[in-house]
């Protein structure tokens, strides 16, 4: 994992103590997900500046139709940002798990 993936996947597996499991580097429909919640069908995905890049942008677009056409809501935070803002990313997730679809975890 990159430091960016260390550094979130280190609050993620905090996020259990609320009901929230995170799997990382997980198999789906020919993808590798970086971070995802099943229950909440929720993937979380981390993006270095090569993503920047044409090709790599319209293959995430592709990517994420296909999540999003299999019901999932998918995140992207540039790698810089979570470097900078853990904080932020991880406020973000938690509003996205709140909202998205699946099992609401216990209070």
């Amino acid at each position: 994992m990159s430091p960016p993936e260390v550094l979130l996947w280190s609050r993620l597996k905090r996020l259990r103590t609320q009901g929230f499991h995170f799997r990382r580097q997980a198999p789906f429909r020919g993808y590798y997900l970086d971070f995802v919640c099943f229950s909440r069908r929720l993937v979380v995905e981390i993006d270095g500046a090569q993503h920047a890049e044409d090709e790599a942008a319209a293959h995430d677009a592709v990517r994420d139709a296909v999540l999003r056409r299999e019901g999932f809501a998918v995140l992207r935070f540039w790698a810089g940002t979570v470097m900078a803002d853990v904080g932020g990313v991880m406020d973000a997730i938690t509003d996205g798990l709140r909202t998205a679809d699946g099992p609401r975890a216990p209070p």
